[in-house]
């Protein structure tokens, strides 16, 4: 699964949620469009919230605790910001203890540290740092807690730009991009032993911040992703693990720059979820099936809708912004009904609210929410 930059990094998805600006990741398969009629939205049933905070969290502005995805056990991984704005990672256990981790060439400057974006069935993370250059790399951490980073040939070594990790299936194979010294976005995949493998979408633009990102990477070894072409229009695309990329627009995407189709996470029967913006840049959510039937929807009454992350019953998780620029959170089943909720803590105001990112096969959703004083919290919804 991938966070939106995640991120998400499935954050990487990575979401500046203060400024409210928003890197969402992307990809879709080719296939057949299906136009879904306006979806049933339900009252927030009844529900299980715990809030949590990371020992060493700050509590300034933009200052806190981020989740980011959660496994079928319940563990949580994320990052926290400290009171200096330095980035910690963080794995929280089911039963509640939480541990931080530092990677070894972590930066310990503002806006320098570790990242965590994804974890897999067996506990392994898979994030980033940002060194004393601020330039990024990948790292893999065991369920122990052994650490193994690594940078793709090819990383620039300066700021924005390096190894960026998005994804892990269970069997410890990774998805990401890698961003070279022109600010070229190119795809890879590590395997569990190390072995890495570079791929660029044909079509992919060649200029800085054009090219190939990967992102969500399921049990089969598939990847999802974006490429951004040379018009700055983003289009998904499906990368088999034999290597074969098939891409795809999804029909009323946008085609002007900063527009197009992205998606977020993929699960273990192909289904991807993700999100488009169209020709009045507003982003709308869709899934879509192994077959090529895309769905498309939007929470009733938002600004814009964000979908992040997908469970194996095709369950998506993901946040909106209202008419008043407060954020809250959704889920959308399989069938297509819509539940918003907010976490207890919450503000409700513009620039607060509730995002909702990884999402376990239970149906457990972990994220983060922005209180009256802007600082952030993590929580975990059980259904």
């Amino acid at each position: 699964m991938s966070k939106s930059d995640r991120s998400a990094s499935r954050l990487h998805a990575r979401t500046n949620i203060v400024g409210l600006s928003f890197q969402l990741t992307a990809c879709v398969l080719a296939g057949f469009l299906c136009w879904g009629s306006n979806p049933a939205q339900a009252q927030e049933p009844a529900a299980s919230f715990t809030e949590f905070s990371a020992a060493g969290a700050g509590s300034g502005d933009g200052q806190g605790t981020f989740p980011t995805d959660i496994n079928k056990a319940g563990t949580i991984v994320g990052t926290y910001i400290d009171s200096t704005n330095v980035y910690h990672g963080f794995v929280r256990s089911s039963t509640g203890t939480i541990t931080g981790y530092e990677a070894t060439g972590a930066g310990t400057g503002k806006n320098q540290g570790t990242f965590g974006a994804t974890i897999n069935t067996s506990g392994t993370i898979v994030g980033e740092y940002l060194d004393s250059s601020s330039a990024s790399h990948g790292y893999v951490r065991t369920s122990s807690g052994t650490i193994t980073e690594f940078t793709v040939s090819g990383s620039g070594s300066g700021e924005n730009q390096g190894t960026y990790c998005c994804g892990i299936n269970d069997s410890g194979t990774t998805s990401g991009y890698y961003i070279d010294a022109s600010g070229v976005m190119h795809g890879f995949t590590r395997s569990s032993s190390g072995t890495i493998t570079t791929f660029n979408v044909t079509g992919a633009g060649s200029g800085a911040n054009q090219g190939t990102r990967g992102e969500g990477i399921n049990k089969a070894g598939t990847i999802s992703g974006t490429y951004v072409d040379s018009g700055n229009v983003s289009h998904g695309f499906v990368r088999s693990s034999s290597g074969t990329i098939t891409t795809f627009n999804v029909t009323g995407a946008g085609t002007g720059a900063s527009q197009g189709t992205s998606a977020s996470a993929i699960n273990t029967a192909g289904t991807i979820s993700g999100n488009y913006i169209d020709s009045s840049n507003i982003s709308h959510g869709y899934v879509r099936k192994s077959s090529g039937t895309i769905t498309t929807f939007s929470v009733s009454g938002a600004a814009d809708t964000y979908a992040v992350d997908i469970d194996d019953s095709g369950t998506i998780s993901g946040y909106f912004l209202t008419s008043t620029f407060e954020v809250q959170a959704f889920s959308r089943s399989s069938s297509g009904t819509i539940t918003t909720f907010t976490a207890p803590g919450a503000g409700s105001t513009a620039g607060t609210g509730t995002f909702a990112f990884g999402i376990n096969k239970g149906g457990t959703i972990t994220g983060e929410y922005l209180n009256s004083a802007e600082v952030v919290e993590g929580y975990l919804r059980t259904p």
